[in-house]
């Protein structure tokens, strides 16, 4: 009933994908947005990283009813997967058994990555656990905040240990506001990072003094979609609205650019989901990741 094709250029997969990521840009803002930075050259693979796929999903009519890629540039490197049909996810489990890929992490939509690890459990054997329970939300009507001391500016070129720190400690300290041991993988390598300043996409909030106080990044609109994220205030500066005022800020320039404004907020983190209904986020999918305890993983 359904197809997969596997491809390892980003260009052929855009091409194939295009009606999915345009008729969805919101739910496909990742792919979207993850391709588009390899596309522009600023994806980093350190040595030893598998070399990326992406994948497009057809029916039996050739419709592209899903998608996924595996692009992550750290250990684990969990795979990504956009919502498609429970068989179509079925088959997705079974092909990647097939293909001898150890796969320790899903990332993606629910329920898809849900039955894709149901089965790749039944051909594997193991157990999986929740690493985390996120939220796409998509922004409405910006509510700005007010009265909050500082200013954003974008991040310098020579502030790149600053800003890989802030996102090294992102994982755990949402692990931790959320009440969980599992933190998200690492998210950037330091030359991930650095591209992502110059290219001006990352910016820090600054207090009266002169002294960074917390970052907000952005993904570039990728099919009129921007993401912001991540957003991280480091714990002596939490409390004064920082991180608000500078998702606020990022969320005004994009919108101004024409783009739709979406990020991802963890579920159990009631700080961040908060903050963001707050300013006019709205949630539209959930989404999360999942831990497989394989039995042919184990002893690696």
């Amino acid at each position: 009933m359904y197809t997969l094709e596997f491809l390892d250029d980003p260009h052929v997969f855009l091409a194939a994908a295009e009606p999915l990521l345009s008729a969805e840009p919101v739910r496909c803002t990742v792919i979207a947005s993850v391709t588009a930075r390899h596309l522009r050259g600023g994806a980093s693979r350190p040595a030893g990283a598998p070399e990326p796929w992406w994948l497009v999903v057809r029916d039996a009519g050739g419709t592209v009813v899903g998608a996924g890629m595996r692009t992550a540039p750290l250990p684990p490197y969990p795979p990504y997967f956009v919502a498609m049909p429970d068989d179509a996810a079925r088959l997705v489990a079974r092909t990647l058994h097939e293909r001898g890929e150890a796969v320790e992490i899903v990332n993606g939509f629910v329920p898809t990555i849900d039955v894709l690890v149901a089965e790749t459990l039944v051909l594997a054997g193991g157990t999986a656990t929740e690493t985390e329970r996120t939220s796409l939300y998509e922004l409405t009507d910006l509510v700005e905040p007010t009265g909050v001391p500082g200013h954003l500016r974008v991040a310098r070129d020579d502030e790149v240990d600053l800003v890989q720190g802030w996102f090294d400690a992102f994982g755990p300290d949402a692990s931790e506001q959320a009440g969980r041991v599992d933190p998200h993988p690492a998210i950037e390598t330091r030359e991930s990072t650095a591209a992502r300043i110059a290219a001006g996409d990352v910016w820090l909030w600054e207090t009266p003094d002169g002294v960074p106080a917390g970052v907000t990044a952005f993904n570039p609109a990728s099919f009129g979609v921007a993401r912001v994220g991540p957003v991280f205030t480091p714990k002596e500066h939490r409390g004064h609205g920082y991180a608000a005022a500078g998702v606020a800020a990022i969320s005004r320039r994009l919108l101004d650019e024409g783009a739709r404004v979406c990020l991802f907020a963890d579920a159990q983190n009631t700080t961040s989901t908060g903050v963001y209904v707050r300013l006019g986020f709205r949630p539209i999918a959930e989404t999360g990741g999942l831990r497989l305890d394989r039995l042919d993983n184990r002893g690696r």
